[in-house]
Parts: structure tokens; sequence; C-alpha cells
């Protein structure tokens, strides 16, 4: 984009924020629509007002090929809702049949294969956490917005403020966990956040958390250079996670619970089909929630207790 059209897209984004903000849209959905505005001018080199529904149209078809359903319907709403709420003109909407649903299992890590990456991580703030991500079972976000209060160091517990759904919880704490944070907070000293992005202007302390993209390219980076073929992104730690507590013999209702789901069902989509799982889904249901103090002791009995 020329400077004049780089000055008009500025505004127009600047008053799509304002709109999602007005709007009361969580932070999640702000970034996403965010992203969507500044793809779609990087690819066109222009403005996205001045798009039309032919541009639209090869837009979407490259899309499809090349990524996935979910990502496909979020950058149509971003830009049905730019349209309307900004531009305040109608959506030149886009007809889309949803691609045919594969049922694959994904790729699970192993034990080995997590402790490899951990520990391949070469800056101490991405070793840090992806530690925590995949021994807490938590998702990216989660995971960054940890702040130093949310640590219970004397209940060996972490307060999961926020998560999907807006719900709460708590998750178990291992030792290591502990201590690779306590060791990683020794490095920055910030005040409220446990990974606190960059440090701004002249030293000032960082306002924000870690960015989101750089970990998920730092996390691509260390599973390459390990050699791992697995398709496999940083929410595969949480899938990980779940799995490992599932052979360690935690069921389905004591998972569930720490990994925050509302419905038993999502949790055992998460889960990897081993014989082990297999076995537990033939034994009779419970009919009372596990014990907080059951789904401890299974998670602290994880291989991640050991030193890495």
């Amino acid at each position: 984009m020329d400077s004049s059209e780089q000055t008009r897209f500025d505004a127009l984004y600047a008053k799509h924020l304002r709109a999602l903000k007005l709007q009361g849209k969580a932070a999640k959905t702000i970034d996403g629509y965010a992203r969507v505005l500044r793809r779609v001018a990087a690819h066109f080199d222009r403005c996205p007002d001045r798009l039309a529904a032919e541009d639209f149209k090869s837009y979407f078809a490259s899309l499809i090929d090349e990524r996935s359903w979910s990502l496909v319907k979020i950058e149509r709403c971003g830009l049905q809702f730019f349209y309307e709420h900004v531009l305040e003109r109608e959506w030149p909407w886009v007809d889309m049949l949803k691609p045919p649903v594969v049922h694959a299992l994904p790729d699970v890590l192993s034990v080995d294969e997590v402790a490899q990456i951990i520990r391949a991580s070469r800056e101490r703030r991405y070793r840090t956490f992806l530690l925590t991500t995949y021994s807490l079972g938590l998702r990216l976000g989660e995971t960054l917005r940890l702040r130093i209060g949310d640590i219970d160091s004397a209940r060996a517990q972490v307060h999961i403020r926020s998560g999907k759904g807006h719900k709460d919880r708590f998750v178990v704490l291992p030792a290591l966990t502990l201590q690779c944070l306590r060791r990683y907070w020794r490095d920055h000293r910030h005040h409220e956040l446990l990974f606190p992005g960059r440090a701004g202007p002249q030293g000032a302390a960082p306002v924000t958390f870690m960015d989101r993209g750089s970990t998920q390219k730092a996390f691509a980076r260390v599973v390459a250079d390990c050699g791992i073929r697995k398709r496999v992104s940083t929410h595969s730690l949480r899938h990980a996670y779940a799995t490992h507590l599932f052979e360690v013999g935690l069921n389905l209702r004591g998972v569930q619970e720490l990994l925050g789901h509302a419905c038993p069902k999502t949790t055992a989509c998460y889960v990897h089909m081993t014989d082990k799982c297999r076995d537990d889904r033939r034994r009779p249901a419970r009919t009372t929630a596990p014990r907080s103090g059951s789904i401890g002791n299974a998670a602290s009995s994880c291989p991640w207790t050991t030193s890495w």
C-alpha cells in the first residue's frame, strides 16, 4: 500500500478495534477479528473497504484449500463485522459449503517427545512456557494470561481464570513446574505477569503478556529441530497431558475436571484411544465425582514431575 492508502487503512483499523470493544466482544475475539483485517489488507495490498465480491470469492477459495474450516469461519465473521459495524454497509456474502468432516485421530506426543521438545527450547522463557502449558494441561491463552497471584504454592495448585466459556478452575501444580516458574521469574521480576512480553521503550516494564504468535513459531522451530514429524502445535501439549493422565490411571471425570470441560464427550475427543483408555470405558461408570485428592495424586504421578 502507498502512504495515503496505509493512512486510510490505519484509520479504519482503529475504528474497527473501537467497534469491537463497544460491542462487548471478548479479548480473544477482538484479537482474531483484528488479525483478519490485517491479513486481508496484506493479501490484496489495499484497504479492504474497496474490495469487490469477486475479490472475496477468490480469497476464500484459496483460504479453504490452505486453512481449517474454523479459521475460514473466523475470517468470514471478522469481515462481516467490519462491513456492518465499521463501514455500515451490507456484507457481500460469500456462500461456502462446509467440507466433509474427516474424523481422524490427532497425532499425540509421547512423554519422551514432550521432554525432548522442552529440553531443546533454547530460551528459558519458552522452555518454562512449554513446561507450564504441558504440566498444567492449559490452553495457549490460559498460560499466557497467568499472573503471579494465580499461583498457590502452599496448596500446590494454580487458579485458571476466565478459561473457555469464562469459567474458572483449579489445576494441580507439580513441584518441578513451581521451581521452573520461580527461576524464570527471577529473570524478569515482573510485578504481575508470569509470562510478560518484551520490555517497553527505554527499558520500561512490559504492560502485556508474551506474544501469542512468537510462542507458536518458537514451538514449531523446536519441533522441527527435534526431527519430530507429527502434525502438532502448542495445543498438542494439552492433548498429550490428557492422554498421559489416562495412561497413569485417572478416569474420564478426573481428566474432564482438570481440563475444564463442561461435557465429558469433549474430553473423550482430546484423549488418544490407547488400549488402556478402551479398557477404562468398559468399566462401570462412577456415580460420584472423584475427590480432588485422588486427582492430585494421579497428576503428581505423571512423568513430568521428574527433573528434565
